[in-house]
């Protein structure tokens, strides 16, 4: 088995996902997929979770379970025990995960009111514990041996699915490819013995009836998923090694062509494969250099890390605005991670942080939803948006930090034919001269010399 096969692909590097380029992306040629897309690309900001059985560790997700990633991913662990010894105390956590606190419908509440427009959670992360009321296994957060069984929200997932639609926002369902719970994907009986990495123990290829039991329990549990928990608007593929030109084939078209008869258009994102079934691409803690020709969502957390981190400490809320405009100007979507406590609820920087958010979305959102990208994109810091149908050109000036104090004038480099100019933050048309450059605009007095996170002009076609 050709285990370096993986390595050399770089698809993940410590727990980091490089993304698709834009060569390898496919259009759908399914008009209702097509038009999810257009959706899509009118969201611009979701809230990810990573949530699960880790989250009571304060650790890397469920990484530290792989062998091979130990060495980034076992920090703060007392290894006076053993490898072993940890993974079987980690399996163990289902025993203990009991998140009484868990008030799905202040979650989604909060996330409205923050400025999210759909919700992309984990459902299972690579360590094999459901997050829903799977009936393939009994690793799971209603399974027989999690004292949260007996909670009126142990579904999690369909709880949290519901209240968040009840607040009119999408819903993407994170699934890892990968399960490193289950004997069909990580046994000691194979020649890896007890040191795994983050694939298979075994080579599917001289283990095709093994291999075949791992993909029928992972499309069973797919299907699960797309049709017995309501409207679903993404699945969102996370394990990007677990691809067919690594023969790691689960055959995911399959079952998506399948769910898709139910969930009529449909997103899917398989990340890092590229081909028909990844639909965007998803950068992840990082933003694109340039505007990308193709649908696209960065994947960024709030905190430090992507789960739960007792000692985290959380972007301020003009980071991450500037950050979104930052994507939004380059065509792409936010999809901005929390990571919920142990105890069920929202970890109270992060809290902070989205009444922030909310705050200034709530007065600025229409230069962000619905808008598409507007040449020149970014230049000399200002972002530009535009809504076509509307006749209107969005251009955002941001402040990079509270002692950056604004000025008299602002320049924007945009050359084309308008009518006026809307200040957003006084709802008062402006002052401007032109020249072959662009736009000189005067700020109200009022505006001068002040400390804002963004000042945001409308120009009117």
């Amino acid at each position: 088995m050709k285990i370096e096969q993986e390595e050399e692909k770089e698809v993940v590097n410590q727990g980091v996902h490089n993304y698709s380029q834009e060569e390898d992306y496919v259009w759908p040629t399914d008009e209702r997929v097509l038009k999810k897309l257009e959706w899509f690309k009118d969201q611009k900001l979701a809230l990810m979770m990573h949530w699960g059985a880790y989250s009571q560790l304060g650790i890397v997700e469920s990484w530290a379970l792989s062998d091979a990633d130990a060495e980034w991913s076992r920090g703060g662990i007392d290894w006076n025990v053993s490898g072993e010894e940890f993974k079987k105390q980690y399996f163990d956590l289902n025993k203990s995960f009991n998140p009484v606190r868990f008030q799905p419908h202040k979650w989604a509440e909060m996330a409205k009111d923050a400025g999210f427009k759909y919700l992309i959670f984990t459902t299972k992360h690579h360590d094999g514990f459901c997050m829903w009321d799977t009936k393939y296994t009994d690793y799971k957060v209603t399974g027989k041996d999690c004292p949260f069984r007996t909670h009126k929200y142990a579904d999690i997932c369909a709880h949290l699915f519901e209240a968040f639609r009840r607040q009119d926002m999408g819903i993407a369902a994170y699934f890892s490819k990968a399960d490193w719970n289950v004997d069909s994907y990580w046994s000691e009986k194979y020649p890896r013995g007890k040191y795994q990495w983050r694939g298979p123990s075994y080579d599917p290829l001289e283990e095709p009836e093994e291999w075949e039991k791992f993909v029928q329990f992972t499309q069973n549990q797919i299907k699960e998923l797309g049709t017995n928990y309501g409207q679903i608007d993404i699945m969102w593929f996370d394990a990007g090694w677990v691809a067919k030109e690594i023969n790691q084939d689960i055959r995911l078209g399959e079952v998506i062509d399948e769910i898709r008869k139910y969930q009529k258009g449909m997103l899917c994102a398989d990340r890092t494969i590229g081909g028909p079934y990844e639909n965007y691409v998803t950068p992840e803690q990082c933003v694109p250099d340039k505007p990308l020709n193709v649908p696209w969502e960065s994947c960024i957390t709030m905190g430090t890390s992507f789960s739960f981190k007792y000692e985290d400490t959380y972007k301020s809320p003009r980071e991450i605005i500037c950050m979104l405009v930052d994507i939004v100007a380059k065509g792409g979507n936010l999809a901005l991670n929390v990571g919920p406590q142990p105890d069920g609820r929202l970890p109270e920087g992060a809290i902070n942080t989205m009444k922030g958010m909310g705050e200034w979305l709530n007065k600025f959102g229409e230069c962000i939803y619905g808008t598409r990208v507007c040449a020149p994109y970014k230049k000399d810091g200002v972002a530009f948006t535009q809504k076509e149908h509307e006749g209107k050109v969005y251009a955002i000036y941001t402040y990079p930090d509270e002692k950056t104090l604004s000025k008299e004038e602002i320049f924007i480099p945009y050359t084309n034919d308008f009518n006026n100019i809307i200040c957003l933050n006084t709802g008062l048309e402006v002052e401007y001269t032109k020249n072959e450059n662009g736009i000189k605009v005067k700020l109200p007095s009022e505006e001068q010399g002040i400390s804002t996170i963004a000042h945001v002009f409308c120009l009117n076609k």
